[in-house]
């Protein structure tokens, strides 16, 4: 096994992945107020929907992409720079947000949630978000692409492992995470981290590094 072109595209994969989904926004509030009630039934269809449908998305990006990039070989170029502006614009995004931290709050209710309403409510987060099929099936797609042939197998692999542990740590972990989340800085460290990556790798993208 060449740990280049199996090991090391998963982890970025994985980083990747995780720098676009840990974001304050409706989908990990919607999932941290599951885990805040604690409810197995209620949390893990909620986030097993979210994982899943990163991964179908991952997955669908990786084969559209690729097989634009098989038939119109520019195609590759393009790609390259709006994924890196893209990437470039996402990273300054987080800078600003980890200069100006929000918090994730869940509005715990004292009325428990039910299934059929959970599963209802993420979907709908998940599917009729724009922002989905930009970040997951676009720009995923097209970084796994960069990759190469084999090793974008091996990128998009992480890049769902990452989605599948957010979703799972954030779902069943929320009852400890609950104060830590509620906190500004907390989400200034995340932003921050989030911003070093989506720079480090637009940079990277855009210079053919």
């Amino acid at each position: 096994m060449d740990f280049a072109t199996t090991l090391l595209p998963a982890l970025f994969g994985f980083g990747t992945g995780l720098a676009l989904i840990v974001a304050i926004g409706a989908q990990n509030a919607y999932v941290l107020r599951l885990g805040i009630e604690g409810r197995t039934r209620t949390i893990l269809p909620a986030v097993l929907i979210c994982a899943i449908s990163d991964a179908a998305l991952i997955f669908a990006g990786i084969l559209g992409i690729g097989l634009v990039v098989e038939q119109i070989p520019v195609a590759l170029v393009v790609i390259r720079f709006v994924g890196a502006a893209f990437l470039l614009a996402y990273g300054v995004f987080a800078a600003v947000r980890a200069f100006k931290p929000g918090a994730l709050v869940a509005d715990a209710s004292p009325i428990p949630i039910s299934t059929r309403v959970a599963v209802v409510t993420m979907l709908a987060l998940t599917w009729l978000n724009p922002h989905v099929y930009l970040d997951t099936l676009i720009f995923l797609g097209s970084v796994a692409n960069q990759q190469g042939e084999a090793a974008r197998w091996w990128w998009g692999a992480g890049a769902i492992t990452g989605s599948f542990v957010w979703f799972f740590s954030l779902g069943f972990g929320a009852r400890h995470l609950r104060r830590f989340f509620s906190r500004p800085g907390s989400w200034r460290i995340l932003d921050g981290f989030i911003a070093v990556v989506m720079l480090s790798l637009g940079a990277g993208m855009a210079f053919g590094v």
